[in-house]
């Protein structure tokens, strides 16, 4: 049972690992296929259709395609970029978290070693669980796995009994703490089940495909022009690779980096 658990934990890494690869690989086949049927439909153009007025009129409407195309490419990578940002801020902060509260939990006094022990386990379950390899992913499949250990940190603050003023007011911020890491944790995970606008993909690929084709049409056959279109449509296709990418920080080739949680923890342990 455990075997085929791990197995179909695999195959699920793997499938969202792939997924973006894929979709970049789909649109660089439609987009460069597009411009290989421009060029073998030439031959079917009627040269009275391949004079330069109607290469010019066909100029200025891929000119708009193209502007079209640019503007889209343009802020969907701002919105990746954005996205991504946000995520990395956001894990950056879970770490400042946890230094804080440690430390408010050492001023606390020695009644609190069972709670800084219970947050150094809940440390290095998240250490561990951002380490593997795609565990990490728009589901975020550890969520409740990592809200049960937070859940245990939660448990061993309350049931603090503070002794002095100050003693209370130090459980207040732990707890206050404690609450925003779980606050910060969720918005994550919601963050990440946001599906990503893929009726908009398609148009944009579509669009592409199409200017692709009109290359085709009045470009010459020869493989120069040939390596010139696939090396323009694979960066266009790289660019959407990238805002995929982006979209999914938790997992995949660009990730965000745990290097925070792990400088934390490694903080904490050595104290």
């Amino acid at each position: 049972m455990v075997v085929l658990q791990t197995v179909k934990s695999n195959a699920v890494s793997v499938g969202v690992f792939m997924e973006p690869l894929a979709a970049g690989l789909i649109a660089l086949a439609c987009v460069f296929g597009g411009a290989l049927l421009g060029i073998l439909c030439r031959r079917w153009v009627p040269d009275r259709h391949q004079g330069p007025d109607s290469k010019d009129v066909v100029r200025l409407a891929m000119g708009l395609v193209v502007t079209t195309s640019a503007i889209a490419l343009g802020l969907l990578v701002g919105s990746a970029k954005s996205f991504f940002d946000t995520q990395n801020a956001e894990m950056a902060q879970i770490a400042a978290n946890y230094v804080l509260l440690d430390t408010i939990l050492a001023n606390y006094g020695p009644e609190a070693v069972d709670a800084r022990a219970a947050l150094r386990t809940e440390l290095a379950h998240r250490v561990e669980e951002s380490g593997r390899s795609g565990s990490a992913n728009k589901t975020y499949i550890t969520i409740k796995s990592g809200a049960r250990m937070s859940e245990t940190t939660l448990d061993t603050l309350k049931a603090l009994s503070p002794k002095d003023e100050n003693q209370r007011f130090l459980k207040q911020q732990c707890m206050s703490l404690e609450v925003q890491l779980g606050q910060t944790r969720w918005l994550m995970y919601a963050q990440n089940t946001i599906p990503f606008p893929r009726f908009l993909l398609v148009m944009l690929i579509a669009w592409l495909t199409v200017l692709f084709v009109s290359f085709g049409i009045f470009a010459p056959r020869n493989p120069l022009v040939l390596a010139g279109l696939f090396a323009s449509a694979t960066a266009v296709c790289g660019a959407i690779l990238l805002i995929l990418e982006m979209y999914e920080p938790l997992g995949g080739l660009i990730r965000i980096s745990d290097a925070p949680l792990r400088a934390v923890y490694q903080l904490l342990i050595n104290r």
